[in-house]
């Protein structure tokens, strides 16, 4: 039949799990926090080495400075790289963060001063723009509205096992002719840089995530996919080397029997290009079906569909919901890395023996160690795991991201004016309290950032300007970032200086406060539409009209076209006016 009606999402077949491309990018991944995090436990001994001051005060103020950097350098062209992957594709975007990333462990390992340790982390942030590239790729691959909890949960799962063996390594291997004379002998490379064995270890881990993203990781962008890939090529003869035989370029599975029954008619055309193997298909509900057909009934015969998805300005792609996900984003990146910052130092700072005043006169922390604050640290990272894959996927499923992500921003402020008060707990439940808090902060930064990443996602007005999107998102996490720490460390002391502790905590939790409030302009956000301007309600109607399915219409054409006529003239001429009318 040339005349369907096009399938409803509750009659589609479920498809796969894009277990193997995600696999594959969560490799790339792992790389990055291995890398940034694997300076944390010797920043602050790295700063001595440079003999700028003996103040301690200022050689946190240099580590932290360091830190920030990068986060800047980050914020400066994030959204440039998110551009630059709608133009030249979300793998080569990719690919050169990592490079970057490489190159800027190198340097810094070798950095003898703070000016060139300071340029080591610039460059790093400045070439790595794979933040919103990533966020974009997952939204490719995984266009299943079944499958999105469960894939956009696993950046964040990696993101967690990297900054657990990223501080493993930096801790372990910094100084080795220190902690392991036998094997490192004084006098050596590795005497005159003590931090450089930390570095080559992420080096090499880079390179790894480099090779593997070169001959594994497919293209994903909308236009960009079908390019030949020589990469993918070498990755698919290495494979088939260890008995590997399946082609990387196989093609997606379309619910559509009409196409099985066209496919016959040219299976002895050799296809172009390549496409992403595992994606799930696109939502039934765009109308741009044609540019959707496989690469052999147009391709194939050396037709491009005339149909081509008009690219929205910047103006344009930026629409309300799309804005407000990236003010949630920057304000969750704020007050969670203001947390992160707060805590150790809360952890680390000695017990008060000033009688506290409560409610709010009232200082000292735990005076933890740097083992036992690890062990926390280790542990909270380990249940964030178990968050990110297990918690939030199971209440995405059952709840939606929507009302998910409202239930946690609004509980979050609570923690913020909860946790200065630990410290008046008896002593022998204080440790209770505070891994009560780091749980309860683990839980939610596990069931936020991930629903807001996806909300955006299906904000966008169109998927080829989603590399910019998640760019300018990434850039405003980068930007939060790197002012939250230095604003909140700022109060935080004022607040010791007047005898109240809290006062950083629960300036954080006002602006926490402002998150939730902001989440309240949310809306249900719709699929991606060619047209950005159809409601949820026309989409819905279009599915119940009865619509011309161009991969049928190509497949009778070339039928009736005589086998030694069939070429890419002949059916040019055929199709082009049909079209050209069509539109």
């Amino acid at each position: 039949m040339l005349l369907r009606r096009p399938p409803r999402s509750g009659t589609v077949d479920q498809t796969p799990f894009p277990y193997q491309q995600l696999f594959i990018l969560g490799l790339c991944r792992i790389c990055e926090p291995i890398a940034f995090m694997s300076i944390f436990p010797y920043i602050y001994f790295m700063i001595t080495t440079f003999h700028i001051t003996d103040d301690e005060d200022q050689i946190g103020l240099y580590a932290g400075l360091v830190t920030s950097v990068f986060a800047f350098a980050e914020f400066s062209t994030g959204v440039l790289w998110g551009r630059l992957s709608d133009k030249i594709g979300r793998k080569p975007v990719l690919m050169i963060g990592l490079i970057g990333t490489l190159l800027s462990m190198l340097i810094f390992g070798f950095a003898s001063s703070l000016p060139v340790a300071l340029l080591a982390r610039a460059l790093g942030g400045a070439l790595n723009g794979n933040v919103g590239v990533l966020q974009t790729t997952v939204a490719e691959i995984v266009t299943e509205k079944e499958h999105q909890p469960s894939a956009y949960a696993i950046m964040p799962f990696v993101w967690s096992l990297g900054s657990i063996l990223g501080p493993l390594i930096g801790g372990t291997l910094a100084e080795p002719c220190k902690n392991y004379p036998r094997l490192f002998s004084r006098g050596t490379l590795f005497d005159s840089y003590p931090f450089l064995l930390p570095n080559i270890i992420c080096a090499l881990v880079l390179v790894f995530g480099i090779l593997i993203g070169i001959l594994f990781l497919e293209e994903t962008h909308q236009e960009k996919r079908y390019r030949r890939d020589v990469g993918l090529e070498a990755g698919r003869k290495i494979l088939s080397l260890f008995g590997k035989r399946r082609g990387l370029e196989s093609f997606d599975k379309f619910q559509d029997a009409n196409f099985e029954e066209s496919r016959p008619l040219l299976e002895d055309e050799a296809p172009p290009g390549y496409r992403t193997t595992e994606g799930s298909p696109r939502y039934p509900s765009s109308r741009s079906l044609s540019p959707a057909a496989p690469p052999y009934t147009r391709s194939a015969l050396g037709v491009r569909s005339q149909r081509k998805e008009v690219i929205p300005s910047i103006q344009t792609a930026f629409t309300r919901p799309v804005i407000v996900h990236i003010i949630a984003y920057g304000i969750l990146a704020y007050h969670t890395m203001s947390f992160d910052q707060l805590m150790p130092i809360f952890l680390s700072t000695k017990v008060s023996t000033v009688p506290p005043e409560p409610p709010f006169q009232f200082t000292g922390g735990f005076g933890m160690s740097p083992q036992d604050e690890a062990v926390l640290m280790v542990g909270q990272g380990c249940y964030a795991m178990f968050a990110q894959a297990v918690l939030f996927p199971l209440l995405a499923k059952r709840f939606g991201c929507l009302k998910v992500f409202r239930v946690a921003v609004m509980l979050w402020p609570a923690l913020y004016f909860l946790v200065p008060y630990t410290v008046l707990l008896p002593p022998q439940y204080r440790i209770l309290g505070i891994c009560f808090c780091l749980l309860w902060r683990t839980t939610a930064q596990a069931l936020t950032y991930p629903p807001n990443n996806i909300m955006l996602a299906n904000s966008a007005p169109s998927m080829l300007v989603l590399g910019a999107i998640n760019g300018a998102a990434g850039s405003t996490a980068s930007l939060c970032r790197a002012f939250g720490p230095t604003i909140t460390g700022f109060i935080y002391s004022k607040g010791l200086s007047i005898g109240v502790s809290g006062l950083g905590w629960w300036v954080t939790g006002l602006v926490c406060i402002m998150g939730a409030v902001e989440s309240l302009l949310m809306g249900k956000p719709k699929i991606n539409s060619s047209d950005p301007a159809m409601t949820d309600d026309e989409e819905e109607a279009t599915g119940d009209h009865t619509m011309i399915d161009p991969i049928s219409i190509d497949a009778a054409i070339v039928a009736a076209i005589r086998p030694e006529d069939r070429n890419p003239e002949e059916v040019s001429r055929i199709l082009i006016p049909l079209q050209t009318e069509d539109r």
